[in-house]
């Protein structure tokens, strides 16, 4: 699983780095970013797929 953050639909409401901080984190003006390159680590799959689920801008892209 990789996941990407579309950068025009996130608003910085940080759901996703509450949800999986380990993943998510912030750029200089508050929205989200991707911390790993590469492959989700298989611990991290059920983290990042409810921050998918609670971002409200629905910015979060899983791609498996």
């Amino acid at each position: 699983m990789r996941v990407t953050v579309d950068g025009d639909r996130c608003q910085g409401h940080q759901m996703c780095g509450i949800a999986a901080p380990q993943v998510f984190g912030a750029d200089d003006y508050g929205n989200s970013v991707v911390l790993i390159t590469g492959d989700i680590p298989v611990e991290l799959e059920a983290k990042v797929r409810r921050a998918e689920g609670n971002c409200p801008e629905r910015a979060i892209h899983i791609h498996e």
